[in-house]
């Protein structure tokens, strides 16, 4: 992938460019995403409200250092051809992933991260081949590559409708450290029922729990693609789902404990 990341006024501006396959290319401007797929000749238009994929695997303010993970500067190191520093998180129990990432000395950009298994070795990684900091970018540095003049549109903001709720369901023995940071109810466009949206949180590790009325052949059990791990379970007539970038123990117990109160 080529990232060009600019922030200014508070305001997040990227452009990711896919360097091979069907050249993809994510253009973000504040909330608004467009996702340009030049071999559909189409434009996916969507609304994000997270903060810069570049940053993703940080710790937020919350996470507790010494609680429920330690954090140790292993060593001094090179990575793209700067100077950085190597950082280890690791995790007092087995209900989360450690982390290995290389900060900029300059800057305390994350030029590579690494999210590790309890064998200590890495389940994924991300790292720069090249990188350029603090360099003046414009704005045709952030245009599409393509004229999508052409092009399909379509609007996938207005797909579901979200709104914040005071849920009633909760997890009866949820891993030491994670807490319930937001919930919401969702509805897709064309369907007439809510699916209720928890997201749970230790600070750096997130799992996500999706509650629907239960329908016929409703999958059931866990699942799971790299270092991402999914558990499905029937609990009062209802579908639950939890998933994360987390062990799969986490997961089965979260989504197999959750209950109306």
């Amino acid at each position: 992938l080529k990232v060009v990341h600019k922030v200014s006024d508070g305001v997040i501006q990227e452009k990711v460019v896919a360097q091979d396959g069907n050249g993809l290319e994510i253009i973000r401007n504040g909330n608004e995403v467009h996702c340009i797929l030049p071999d559909q000749k189409s434009v996916l238009v969507e609304e994000w409200d997270d903060q810069s994929t570049l940053f993703s695997t940080l710790p937020s303010s919350e996470i507790r250092f010494g609680s429920e993970y330690d954090v140790a500067v292993v060593r001094a190191d090179r990575v793209a051809g700067r100077q950085a520093n190597l950082l280890a998180i690791r995790p007092h129990d087995g209900y989360r992933y450690g982390y290995r990432i290389w900060l900029d000395t300059e800057t305390g950009f994350p030029l590579q991260t690494q999210l590790i298994g309890d064998d200590g070795s890495a389940i994924e990684e991300v790292k720069f081949a090249e990188i350029r900091l603090n360099t003046q970018i414009q704005a045709s540095d952030l245009a599409p590559s393509y004229s999508t003049e052409n092009f399909r549109w379509l609007n996938q903001s207005s797909r579901h409708v979200t709104r914040s709720v005071e849920s009633r369901w909760e997890s009866e023995e949820l891993p030491r450290g994670f807490r319930a940071v937001s919930t919401h109810e969702e509805k897709m466009h064309g369907s007439e029922s809510f699916v209720t949206h928890i997201l749970y949180s230790d600070g750096l590790a997130n799992v996500s729990v999706f509650i629907a009325a239960r329908r016929p052949n409703d999958a059931q059990g866990p699942s799971s693609v790299g270092g991402s791990n999914s558990y499905s379970a029937l609990i009062d007539e209802h579908h639950v789902t939890a998933v994360g970038e987390v062990p799969a123990m986490t997961v089965e117990q979260i989504a197999t404990t959750m209950r109306l109160r």
